[in-house]
C-alpha cells in the first residue's frame, strides 16, 4: 500500500502534467446520490486491492453519445450509449480532439459539452453509516463508490494538506469521511461533506469482513481498451450522434450500446456501460421531466457540472445547416477543419 507521501507526490506530478498540457452491475455499489437532502453519511475509504496502484482509487473517463431514439423500435424515445475515452490509457481520443476545437466557437461550445468526457472515480469501503433506507444491501459489505469530480476534489485536497499526517485508508489510524448532500441553486451540493477530525481504527466486524471477502480490486470495474476495430465504431457513432440518427443496433450493437438494449444474435464484444457512472451534467433537485434512456442497468448518480478547462474562445462564422436547421458533423467538422487549414 502506498504512503501518504507517495501519493502526495504523484498527485504533484498529475496536476504539473494537466497544467503543461465492463464490469457485471450489481448492489455493491452504494448510491449516496439517493440519501435524503440535508443529511450525513459516513463511509470508510480502504485501500485497493492492486498493490501497484499508487491511489486507492481509479479515474474513470466516459464519453456520452446520446441519440434521439433506437431504429427499428416503436415508440423509441432519446438514448445514451458511453463509449471509454482512449485518454483513460494517456493516448489520444480521437472523439476529444475533434471536440476541443469546438470550443474555438462560442456558436460550438454547448455542443462541446454534451460530447465532452464525463470523469468518475472508483473507490471501494465500508458504509459506516446511512442515512439512505435501500432495500437489499449485499452481504460482503465492502462497498464501491462512484464518486462525481466535485467529492473528489474534496477527497484531493485533503490528502495534500500537510496537516493530514495518516493515510485515511490506513486500518489502526485512518480517518472516515463524511458525504453531505445539500442543494446550491437547484442542484445536489455536497460541497460541505468532509474528513473527520478523529481517526479511527476498523472494528473488529470490519477487519474480520476485509479477512473473508478481500479488498475490490478497482481495476476490475474500469472498461476494457478499445480495439482497432472499436475504435473505428466510436468515431462512426460519434458522426451518427452528432448527425442526429438513430442509434442502430444492426450497425453498433455488438460494440457499445445503450444500457439494458437487448440486442438479438449478438455476441457484445464491449458493452458501453455496465457499472453505475456518476456523470458530469448537472441534475436538477426540483422534478422535471426525465429524458427517457433504453431500460438503464442502475441509475446513475446526481453529478456535478461539467467543467471544461481546455476552453478557448475565438470569433469564427456561422456553420452551415442542414435542411430544417440541424448542424450536422460534416459541416462541423469541415468549418473547423477549414478554419485550422487558414491559419
Amino acid at each position: 500500500m502506498a504512503t501518504l507521501a507517495e501519493i502526495r507526490a504523484k498527485l504533484a506530478e498529475q496536476e504539473n502534467k494537466s497544467s503543461s498540457r465492463g464490469s457485471v452491475s450489481d448492489n455493491a455499489i452504494y448510491p449516496f446520490w439517493n440519501i435524503p437532502e440535508g443529511t450525513t453519511s459516513t463511509i470508510r475509504f480502504l485501500p485497493d486491492a492492486d498493490k501497484n496502484n499508487t491511489f486507492f482509487w481509479v479515474e474513470r473517463a466516459m464519453i456520452k453519445l446520446p441519440f434521439p431514439g433506437i431504429k427499428g423500435q416503436a415508440d423509441t424515445k432519446p438514448t445514451l450509449v458511453q463509449v471509454p475515452c482512449m485518454e483513460m490509457w494517456n493516448e489520444p481520443c480521437q472523439v476529444l480532439a475533434e471536440v476541443r476545437t469546438w470550443f474555438k466557437d462560442k456558436s460550438l461550445e454547448d455542443m462541446g459539452r454534451k460530447y465532452w468526457k464525463k470523469r468518475s472515480y472508483i473507490f471501494n469501503g465500508f458504509v459506516v453509516n446511512s442515512t439512505l433506507d435501500e432495500d437489499t444491501t449485499p452481504e460482503n459489505p465492502i462497498r464501491r463508490f462512484v464518486i462525481n469530480p466535485s467529492i473528489f476534489n474534496i477527497i484531493r485536497s485533503a490528502l495534500m494538506n500537510p496537516d493530514m499526517e495518516d493515510l485515511p485508508t490506513d486500518l489502526e489510524s485512518g480517518r472516515d469521511f463524511k458525504l453531505t448532500k445539500t442543494q446550491k441553486g437547484g442542484y445536489a451540493d455536497y460541497s460541505t461533506s468532509t474528513w473527520s477530525f478523529k481517526a479511527r481504527s476498523l472494528s473488529e466486524s470490519e477487519r474480520g469482513a476485509i479477512d473473508q471477502y478481500g479488498l475490490h480490486n478497482l481495476s476490475d470495474f474500469m472498461p476494457k481498451k478499445p480495439s482497432a476495430e472499436e475504435l473505428n465504431i466510436i468515431q462512426e457513432m460519434f458522426k451518427a450522434s452528432v448527425d442526429g440518427e438513430l442509434y442502430d443496433p444492426d450497425r453498433f450493437g455488438q460494440y457499445y450500446k445503450p444500457a439494458g438494449l437487448n440486442v438479438g444474435g449478438s455476441n457484445n464484444k464491449a458493452p458501453a456501460t455496465t457499472t453505475a457512472t456518476a456523470t458530469t451534467e448537472a441534475k436538477p433537485v426540483a422534478e422535471a421531466t426525465p429524458v427517457a434512456t433504453a431500460t438503464p442497468v442502475q441509475t446513475t448518480p446526481e453529478p456535478a457540472k461539467v467543467e471544461v478547462t481546455e476552453t478557448v474562445t475565438a470569433t469564427a462564422s456561422e456553420p452551415t445547416t442542414a435542411p430544417g436547421g440541424k448542424v450536422s458533423a460534416d459541416d462541423i467538422l469541415s468549418m473547423i477543419r477549414s478554419r485550422q487549414a487558414n491559419k
